[in-house]
């Protein structure tokens, strides 16, 4: 019966071709609009790590100002300071741990046919890759021995691999960084991040490091990071000064493996605050907090609200858009009353006539969805050259066309409801008189 249905929507649609075209580009541009602003609100907020996010914590201590919270709201810095950093990292207490920044230095090729660059990278402990599982091409990365040592060694990426050794395995190879030469230990894979999770206060949406060095030989080099920096009050003249102020400018990422882990970890946060305190430091009421890839990424913002306010515009479009298609489907199918007539007369039931015009909308709908997906290709392809840092979070993926698809189809039969019901009220009487 449906296949019946089908062949006679589509011969309805063929005899009207300029309506049909109307009902569908209507269709058609509603998805683009909707689609586009829902996949960006889609990709930017989905969970980047979802086999592992919830044990992946971010740390907040709150050593800021007595006087003024670092947040409006009292929440407390984004970041630590290297002082609370460190004693984090040797205490040991996560499963795995790791304190990150961010640090921009030139690299001198050997090859003199290519000039040295700046590049941008991150400076970690050796648990940041097993952390964040990004993909190793060639090698891998190091272990604690070198974090112990402050060995000169360095993870590339792959693009950084390419420039430097044309993308051969080049594990083992010396890069020249900044004057001084690392050891390669590994070179990563693609590594496309949509949202760059791990840190946040220095762009969300920002491209993953060109290398990574260990956060030891990091601060040796005595350079401040080349992310954010926020103080509440001087830090004093000098490297060493700096390092023991109350300065924020790194991350601390652990891991717990289970509940009862993180719960362990919390409380010894706070014993580590109260010992602080002890010493004049954290003035500011207790307030550590762990928050997970998810909770961390809501707290930040990284879905803000004008990416909401133009998802709510595409689907005000989309809505603007189904009201028109209602109007057409409802010109079209007053115009057949006469052959719904003949049809009641004939012995159809008002719900095989309520069928065949529902499957005549869906046919609408499903032409204006693929019709629509092209448009919402072109239309984020239109996002990443207009806006840049949406580069990462304008594409399609699968969930998105199955959504394209299965709206459009939705839309079209929702919008068909009106139309068709009124249609299956024809007296079939009436219309035979009037033949």
């Amino acid at each position: 019966m449906f296949s019946y249905y089908l062949q006679l929507g589509l011969r309805s649609l063929r005899r009207n071709p300029i309506l049909t075209a109307l009902m569908v580009l209507g269709i058609a541009l509603g998805i683009a609009a909707s689609m586009t602003t829902l996949t960006v609100l889609h990709l930017m907020g989905s969970d980047p790590i979802p086999w592992k996010s919830s044990k992946l914590l971010h740390v907040q201590l709150d050593n800021w100002d007595i006087n003024q919270p670092y947040g409006d709201d009292g929440s407390p810095p984004d970041q630590v300071t290297y002082r609370d950093a460190t004693a984090l990292m040797q205490a040991g207490k996560a499963d795995k741990q790791t304190a990150v920044f961010k640090l921009a230095l030139p690299i001198q090729p050997e090859n003199p046919e290519v000039k040295p660059f700046l590049s941008v990278g991150r400076v970690s402990y050796g648990d940041f890759f097993s952390m964040f599982e990004p993909p190793f091409k060639y090698g891998q990365g190091w272990g604690k021995a070198e974090d112990d040592a402050h060995a000169r060694v360095v993870v590339l990426s792959r693009e950084t691999n390419e420039k430097l050794f044309g993308g051969t395995d080049s594990t083992g190879k010396t890069v020249r960084i900044d004057g001084n030469d690392y050891r390669v230990t590994g070179v990563l894979d693609d590594w496309t991040l949509r949202v760059k999770y791990y840190d946040l206060t220095n762009g969300s949406l920002d491209d993953t490091e060109a290398f990574f060095i260990p956060f030891t030989t990091g601060i040796d080099l005595k350079q401040r990071s080349s992310g954010n920096n926020s103080c509440f009050k001087d830090s004093g003249p000098g490297w060493d000064a700096y390092l023991a102020s109350e300065c924020v400018w790194m991350q601390v990422w652990v891991q717990a493996d289970s509940p009862a882990r993180k719960a362990e970890y919390k409380s010894f946060l706070d014993s580590y605050v109260n010992e602080q305190k002890k010493l004049g430091r954290f003035a500011r009421p207790l307030d550590n907090r762990l928050l997970d890839v998810n909770q961390w990424m809501a707290d930040q913002k990284v879905v803000s609200g004008d990416v909401k306010v133009q998802a709510g515009l595409g689907f005000a479009f989309l809505l603007v858009c189904l009201v028109n298609t209602i109007g057409l489907l409802l010109a079209k199918f007053t115009r057949k009353a006469g052959e719904v007539g003949l049809r009641r007369a004939l012995g159809a039931s008002r719900r095989q006539v309520f069928a065949q015009f529902l499957v005549e909308s869906g046919v609408v709908g499903l032409s204006g969805g693929f019709i629509g997906l092209l448009l919402t290709g072109l239309g984020l392809y239109a996002v990443r050259a207009l806006y840049t840092d949406y580069k990462t979070v304008a594409h399609l993926d699968w969930p998105m066309v199955v959504t394209t698809i299965v709206l459009a189809i939705a839309a079209a039969i929702l919008a068909g409801l009106y139309p068709t019901w009124r249609a299956c009220q024809v007296a079939p009487a009436a219309q035979l008189k009037t033949q």
